[in-house]
């Protein structure tokens, strides 16, 4: 059994919602179940011009909509909840709790450093959410329903059960249903099935919710609406807002989960340590244990990425770009192949008749006709139709017979006419190479028009009937019809942007490759002139990537060889963005691992898509591309600060706990030091600009520096303290051999500020004098002093203080170097 029947075969029949009957059967549409004798009552029968308003409003009352809460972001509820029951804000909450009934507030300070950093994470991803939730409402896609006769746009979840629902190509099914009118109406349910061939539904067929209009339309009744359609629970989930299911975020909560198994131990043993030292001053040794444990504790660190990642959304958003998944900025800025599709990508969507010519001695007024009504038998013209339907208006009075929609996969569409003089003719138009066989004289005469970037379709009558497979076999050829596509006026900029940046940029398409490379090339695309038809790529993986690795142009490309190209690329390690609008892009967008639609795009690819341009301009690409390289690139930066203090505060302890002496600092002392050599430098740095292209190994490539920076600083601090014990005594001496520790940390700890703060711009280098003036400021005036408990005593320490921060930091400066060349990122 397939998987579409293994879909189909679960409860109800197809299409019938629980507790129908087979169509066909008359009974009222509205008939709801008997609970005792549970018969179960029809589909509906179809009504072509839809429910009538008190139809519609009976529905609505008894909640019969479809009322599936189509989320782009996290509840109100879901943010707060995230921001405040964190595993280290419930450590860090009960230490403030503990403070408060042992020391003075100063000590206390790190838990309103908290509440600040919980509001701000607040605050900054509900103007995000109010930014996602704005831009999903532009981007929505609104369904045409039939009611009282006429055809409207109405939201999804204003669709209540059996409105009749119209689809044309690229229509995504928003509910489950039954085909009432069909015109060819090919859908593809691969997304729900996994089958990739087009399925031809006819009246009565079912329709299923998350499958798409590949060709043709129709209008189906909706049977099932809400959380009972067969996509609803898949929908939903898919379009929440998440923080989740990122390298950078899974990299975080990995270093989390190793502090915790270091915490643990190490704040048993500063326990049990300060308790036997101080055994005469409970209060003491519990204030100098929790000034031990909090610093452990990087605890900015998950607030500073969900910020840049809030703040990188409403950037964005102002740019009319709509991020559907928040790890899309990060996966786009590691992307290294992006594919481009050329109709609405680079070119407009809109494209211009230049000429017909008529071709062995075919009448051009007769020609002319034809076109005419071909353009008048397809209701949903496509762009290439749309174009002859305005050059040639149909002034025919032709009966058409049947007629073949446009498919991406056949490359050519096709109507059967009575012409009114007894004549029958079928006529086909599409790809010349498609219908033609290969050396036709007429092929030479298009190759020179693809050369100059026109788009060349052939219109030919056919010698058989079209629901015939071969129906293109035979065809005589009758006229070419030139078309000129309108180039964007902002794709050449956007290619050379990705060219300076290293991504390789690969143009594939459904249309003829000589004219996808004449186009590619006007554009300045690197390798333009090498263009490949995809007919003659090779089907094994390996092989194809190869072809893939070393050519830029690829034409006449078939939906399922898309999806193929993205897997070939991506077995061979690259990151794959796809972009496209059309509905033969939806398969490679879904499986790219950056999917980009246009706003202007057909529903289908909006909804598989990561990111939407609802602009539809192209150059907000590198835009995306930026902002995601701004976020990984400064968190990596920022990340570096926090578990550097970790590191330091785990291994200072762990001294403190062998030598038995008692623990230098006070939670006050560590919460000066943390907001000026972290906290606030760290907030800068990690929304400023930065387009260094996003590297892999985010864990290893934080640690590297962080655990030789944290040893170097934590030693420096303790031998500091070590001779400050030596050399000071009486009542007072703790302060002082405080007060010389503190500023050797301080030191030390604005040497890796430096290093990380690099290259310097005006900006930088304010940032760190700042913070040095900042700590200078509480060093000589006496009420800080006082508040702080700190005061240098004498000129012997503090200057032996700083000769260790000194050497300290060419230690640092040296032993990062080092680890550059050995440990390479």
């Amino acid at each position: 059994m397939t998987d579409r029947a293994q879909i189909e075969s679960e409860g109800p029949e197809p299409g019938a919602s629980a507790g129908t009957a087979p169509a066909g059967t008359a009974i009222d549409a509205g008939a709801e179940l008997d609970p005792v004798h549970p018969v179960r009552p029809p589909a509906p029968r179809f009504k072509p011009a839809g429910l009538s308003t008190a139809e519609v409003a009976e529905r609505v009352a008894r909640g019969a909509v479809n009322d599936v809460p189509v989320r782009s972001s996290r509840s109100t509820s879901e943010i707060v909840r995230a921001n405040v029951f964190t595993r280290f804000n419930a450590i860090i909450g009960v230490l403030w709790v503990v403070m408060f009934f042992v020391a003075p507030i100063q000590d206390s300070l790190f838990g309103f450093v908290i509440i600040a950093n919980t509001g701000i994470g607040i605050i900054q991803e509900m103007r995000a959410k109010k930014t996602l939730d704005g831009l999903a409402v532009i981007g929505e896609a609104k369904p045409s329903v039939r009611r009282d006769g006429r055809t409207a746009e109405i939201s999804t979840s204003e669709i209540v059960l059996d409105d009749v629902i119209e689809l044309g190509p690229g229509d995504k099914v928003v509910v489950d249903g039954l085909v009432g009118e069909a015109d060819g109406l090919e859908i593809d349910e691969s997304l729900l099935t996994g089958e990739a061939d087009p399925v031809l539904k006819k009246p009565g067929d079912p329709v299923m919710s998350g499958s798409f209009v590949v060709a043709g339309g129709g209008a189906f009744t909706a049977t099932k609406v809400g959380r009972e359609a067969y996509a609803a629970q898949l929908a939903e989930e898919a379009s929440r807002f998440t923080l989740v299911h990122s390298e950078l975020r899974s990299g975080i909560s990995t270093i989390l989960k190793y502090v915790t198994w270091m915490m643990i131990p190490t704040s048993i043993g500063l326990i049990i340590s300060q308790l036997i030292v101080k055994d005469n001053n409970l209060k003491d040794a519990i204030a100098r244990t929790v000034g031990g444990i909090v610093p452990m504790i990087p605890e900015g660190l998950v607030l500073l990425t969900s910020v840049a990642f809030a703040i990188g959304v409403i950037r964005l958003g102002r740019k009319q770009c709509l991020v559907q998944e928040l790890p899309a900025i990060e996966g786009l800025a590691r992307v290294d192949v992006v594919c481009l599709d050329k109709t609405g990508t680079l070119t407009e969507g809109g494209m211009d008749v230049t000429e017909c010519r008529p071709l062995g001695g075919a009448d051009a007024a007769y020609v002319k006709k034809v076109l005419g009504a071909l353009g008048e038998s397809d209701p949903r013209p496509n762009a290439s139709l749309q174009a002859i339907i305005d050059a040639y208006p149909d002034s025919a009075e032709w009966r058409c017979t049947e007629s073949l929609p446009f498919s991406s996969a056949r490359k050519y569409s096709g109507a059967s006419f009575s012409e009114g003089d007894g004549e029958n003719n079928t006529w086909l138009l599409g790809a010349p190479d498609v219908l033609l066989p290969a050396g036709d004289p007429a092929l030479e005469e298009i190759n020179e028009l693809n050369e100059q970037g026109l788009r060349v379709l052939l219109l030919g009558r056919a010698a058989r009937e079209l629901d015939d497979p071969a129906v293109a076999t035979g065809v005589k050829p009758t006229a070419l019809v030139v078309l000129e596509q309108r180039l964007r006026p902002d794709a050449a900029d956007t290619l050379r942007y990705f060219e300076d940046q290293g991504v390789k940029a690969k143009v594939i398409s459904g249309d003829n490759a000589v004219s996808v490379g004449a186009v590619a090339g006007k554009l300045g695309l690197p390798g333009a002139e090498n263009t490949v038809d995809a007919r003659k790529l090779p089907t094994e993986q390996g092989a194809m990537a190869e072809v893939l690795d070393q050519n830029a142009v690829f034409g006449r490309v078939t939906p399922q060889q898309k999806r193929d190209m993205v897997a070939a690329l991506q077995s061979r390690g690259h990151t794959v963005a796809m972009t496209g609008d059309g509905v033969n892009d939806v398969l490679a967008l879904k499986d790219a691992d950056i999917g980009v639609s246009m706003g202007s795009g057909s529903e289908a690819t909006r909804a598989v898509a990561q990111i939407v341009l609802l602009n539809n301009s192209f150059s907000t690409l590198p835009s995306v591309v930026a902002e995601g390289r701004r976020v990984i690139g400064n968190i990596t930066r920022v990340a570096t600060l926090f578990l550097t203090k970790t590191v330091y505060s785990v291994l200072l302890a762990v001294l403190v706990v062998c030598s038995q002496v008692e623990y230098p600092f006070l939670p006050r002392h560590l919460t000066l030091l943390s907001t000026l050599t972290i906290g606030i430098p760290a907030f800068f740095l990690a929304l400023a600009p930065n387009k260094e292209r996003a590297k892999p190994h985010f864990v290893k490539r934080v640690m590297r520096y962080a655990i030789p920076g944290g040893v170097i600083a934590a030693v420096a601090c303790f031998v500091t303290y070590v001779i400050a014990r030596h050399h000071y005594s009486g009542p007072d001496a703790l302060k002082a051999e405080t007060s010389a520790a503190t500023l050797a940390l301080f030191l030390t700890s604005m040497w890796v500020l430096a290093i990380i703060a690099r290259p310097y711009t005006w900006w930088r280098v304010g940032l760190v004098g700042a913070m040095g003036l900042a700590f200078l400021i509480v060093l000589v005036v006496p009420w800080l002093q006082d508040f702080f408990q700190l005061k240098l005593e004498g000129a012997v320490m503090p200057w032996t203080a700083v000769g260790i921060a000194a050497v300290a930091a060419v230690l640092i400066e040296f032993t990062f170097r080092w680890v550059d060349r050995r440990f390479p990122a």
